[in-house]
């Protein structure tokens, strides 16, 4: 892949840049099977799940710069400047399709971006998340209520030069601080939810619901994981921090209850739409921490994990270690916390792994692990 930004030294977040992708590839693979080494000695690694080495990314996490009716979307420069990146190679064509209007109605709009070093303004960040449909959820990150009432009172603008728009919410965030987002979120459409179809389940989408970046490759993932539990074939499958359901809505099948942990409530209605459209086997989703929480039922026999980068953590390893589940599939973004997991379940062995390259250009990696019980 060849980027103008990068070659400029505009942007360097890709730091694989210029090396040929089977070599991307075949290193990330090589990277997982080292760390893991010690922990899985025995695992069998199957061929990695690889990615359009551009054009893959469903989300957009824009950072406003510049001044008003002259914004910059992207991200910001060692000085706090804002470098323009609507050019960015790494979107989907039909996410970068909204970077324009969205540019339009911000600088029509006139509202202060974000000044990072002087601390004042208004707008500080723009994202926007597209479905394989054309559709996209637009959140504006502010600091005050007042833009709230302005964004608000612009949305028919918004709506006429990006009629893709499904879900448009305001979220606030007052403080000075390296945050994304702030704990209010306005919804300015009628429509709260964003319907996105991977792999083989449509899931709905709320503002801050977590998606994988890359659809494709997620839907690799969801599916392998359908197989090795296929293969088990549980009667009970538990999915901890389940998010909208990806995991869970994959898994159901006649004759398994499925139950999806989640500590986001809003996450977990949306799952349970999402589950109602299910046909075969029973799909729950319970409201609670994924460290902490029973849920009621027999015992399952299978249970998946995908935590964030942290990992699972001690006390659930000691859970997973001492459960009646003979099978474990835990997916994970960072292999740090992976093999650490790992090496505190010794009665779960490592029989299968695979690499998903949701991050092109970048040494970011998913890797998925199944797990039996000695």
């Amino acid at each position: 892949m060849q980027c103008d930004y990068y070659d400029a030294g505009r942007c360097r977040s890709c730091t694989l840049m210029g090396s040929p992708y089977a070599a991307q590839l075949a290193d990330k693979a090589a990277l997982a099977a080292q760390a893991l080494s010690p922990v899985a000695p025995d695992v069998q690694w199957l061929d990695p799940a690889s990615s359009a080495q551009s054009h893959y990314r469903n989300k957009a996490k824009l950072v406003v710069a510049g001044r008003p009716g002259r914004p910059t979307f992207g991200i910001l420069d060692e000085r706090g400047r804002g470098v323009d990146l609507r050019r960015c190679g790494l979107y989907e064509p039909g996410l970068a399709a909204a970077f324009d209007p969205l540019h339009r109605f911000v600088s029509d709009l006139g509202i202060e971006p974000y000044d990072v070093p002087g601390r004042r303004g208004e707008l500080k960040h723009v994202i926007v998340t597209h479905s394989p449909a054309g559709e996209h959820l637009v959140r504006f990150v502010v600091r005050s209520p007042a833009s709230v009432d302005l964004l608000r009172a612009a949305l028919p603008d918004l709506l006429d030069v990006l009629p893709s728009a499904r879900v448009v919410t305001a979220n606030v965030l007052p403080e000075h601080k390296a945050v994304l987002e702030g704990d209010t979120e306005v919804p300015l459409t009628g429509e709260t939810l964003l319907p996105v179809r991977v792999g083989d389940v449509t899931l709905l989408l709320g503002p801050r619901a977590f998606l994988q970046t890359n659809t494709r490759v997620a839907g690799a993932l969801y599916r392998q994981a359908r197989d090795w539990v296929d293969a088990v074939s549980p009667s009970t499958v538990w999915d901890l921090y389940c998010g909208v359901g990806g995991f869970a809505l994959h898994l159901a099948a006649p004759g398994r209850r499925v139950v999806g942990v989640e500590t986001s409530e809003e996450a977990v209605a949306a799952a349970r739409t999402a589950g109602s459209e299910i046909r075969s086997g029973t799909v729950d989703f319970v409201a609670g921490d994924a460290t902490t929480v029973v849920p009621d039922g027999p015992p399952p026999d299978l249970v998946v994990v995908n935590p964030p980068r942290r990992g699972i953590g001690p006390d659930l390893a000691a859970w997973l270690e001492s459960a009646p589940a003979a099978d474990v599939v835990y997916s994970s973004c960072h292999l740090g916390s992976l093999a650490r997991d790992l090496a505190a379940m010794p009665s779960l062995r490592a029989t299968q792994a695979r690499v998903f390259d949701m991050f092109p250009q970048t040494t970011h990696l998913e890797t998925a692990v199944l797990l039996e019980r000695r």
